[in-house]
């Protein structure tokens, strides 16, 4: 049963925590949390599917909560989204009201999220297999598609991790991602309520708020750890932590390293996306390579197949598509029968749309998309994260992406967007050149003043190429 035990939730009123969830200057108690999600509850009781506008508030938690005791399927929205990106997901998801704040002009009824509402009807537990979540993409191929998530798969998800993190009730989880994707929301909310440790969401995951905070376990994208990596003070602030955790794009190496320096903690990383939650990662008690994201969790399977379908060789060198089955996936594309399909092999495999590279031990690094980050140059397929990482590693580059252009006569010619201080273009491809194979050399260097990035910290390379 999810609720049951993702929780804190349902304990004796003895052994409630006064600060189970903090958020900013809130503290919510697991009472406060289930007294309050309960009382929402039942008046959403028979509701099919509700939209959440997912700011980072104690009223977002709340309503969460509220759906999954209820058994109503949730839409979190992000807070940012333009005009045409909310009509879709509203119309799509079939969303029948707003829990909470509602965007300005939303024609959807508006239920109230009172934060300081109780009621303790118990709600008989939904079928494992009904949909908890419809999470939409960040559409880059068109617009966005919702994923359906069950309860089964976010379940499942979060003990995997759980396990590997050995994460327990004496945690002390500490983050500021935003609430409407895996990270930040499942992973970052569901996950301590169901394990049982503490929650300080930072609101923004500034530096100067993750060293305030004090956790044991720390979750962040590069671009968090990049600046924490530049804010020695802040970084050393962290040293009494158990984890820190990185996640939802490869973290640069030299980050990775800085880190270590200044923390005496060596990162983990690992790998997921929306369809899958997060399937792969290192372990608390094995390797942490830079670079490498590690070993599939309990429950999932991979493998990498080339274009025609056939086996890749592990052997930490050959890149493959990667492909993933296992307790963890989601259950299909709302309303996209086609791209459903489309995702799936005939034998019961997600094609993820990543690259990656496998080795002898079944270690993972994840070269990045398909559609951007391989690269088909002169014959050779290059993976764009490994250009990269050789980028970062000169002192001028604060950060770097690299995407394969058209070229009548390389077939895709290797391209970097840098952003860095009195850097040279031919020193940095002569670096490259230096660090990698010379056919693995960028062929033009471009200096830009910033990366376009989504919300997640990832950069849209699809607005570079």
């Amino acid at each position: 049963m999810l609720l049951s035990s993702l929780n804190p939730l349902a304990v004796a009123r003895g052994d409630d925590m006064p600060d189970a969830v903090r958020i900013g200057d809130t503290a919510l108690s697991r009472t406060d949390i289930l007294g309050a999600a309960g009382a929402l509850a039942k008046r959403i009781a028979g509701a099919r599917v509700v939209a959440v506008l997912a700011d980072p508030t104690p009223a977002t938690v709340i309503a969460v909560v509220g759906c999954l005791l209820a058994g109503v399927t949730v839409v979190p929205v992000p807070p940012d989204s333009g005009p045409a990106e909310l009509d879709h997901i509203l119309s799509d998801s079939g969303a029948q009201a707003w829990l909470g704040r509602a965007p300005e002009g939303s024609a959807l009824p508006v239920v109230p999220v009172r934060v300081h509402s109780r009621d303790w009807h118990s709600h008989p537990e939904p079928h494992p297999s009904s949909t908890a979540f419809v999470l939409y993409t960040s559409g880059t191929t068109g617009p966005p598609k919702g994923v359906l998530l069950s309860r089964r798969a976010i379940a499942a998800g979060i003990d995997a991790l759980a396990e590997a993190w050995q994460w327990t009730s004496k945690d002390v989880l500490v983050h500021g991602l935003p609430l409407f994707h895996v990270h930040g929301l499942i992973l970052g909310v569901l996950g301590p309520l169901r394990v049982g440790s503490r929650l300080i969401h930072t609101v923004k995951p500034t530096p100067q708020a993750y060293a305030a905070a004090r956790g044991s376990l720390y979750f962040g994208v590069p671009t968090v750890w990049s600046r924490i990596a530049l804010d020695e003070e802040s970084a050393r602030a962290l040293s009494d932590a158990r984890l820190l955790v990185s996640g939802s794009a490869p973290l640069p190496v030299p980050v990775f390293e800085r880190l270590r320096e200044l923390t005496g903690l060596t990162p983990i990383e690992r790998y997921g996306m929306s369809e899958t939650m997060l399937t792969i990662s290192t372990r608390v008690d094995g390797e942490r390579r830079p670079g490498w994201v590690g070993l599939p969790v309990r429950g999932v399977e991979t493998r990498l197949r080339d274009e025609h379908g056939g086996p890749v060789p592990h052997d930490g060198e050959s890149i493959g598509g990667l492909q993933v089955r296992g307790a963890t996936l989601f259950d299909g594309y709302l309303n996209r029968p086609e791209a459903t399909a489309e995702s799936w092999t005939d034998d019961g495999w997600f094609k993820t749309g990543d690259v990656a590279v496998i080795d002898e031990g079944g270690f993972h690094r994840i070269v990045g998309r398909e559609s951007t980050d391989l690269i088909k140059s002169g014959g050779y397929r290059i993976g764009a994260g490994e250009v990269e990482t050789a980028l970062l590693g000169h002192p001028g580059v604060k950060e770097a992406a690299v995407v394969g252009l058209p070229d009548a006569d390389l077939g895709q010619r290797i391209v970097a967007f840098v952003v860095g201080d009195a850097v040279d273009e031919q020193v940095l491809i002569d670096h490259v050149a230096s660090q990698l194979s010379v056919h693995k050399r960028p062929r033009e260097v471009r200096i830009v003043e910033s990366l376009p990035r989504n919300a997640m910290g990832k950069v849209q390379k699809k607005l570079l190429a």
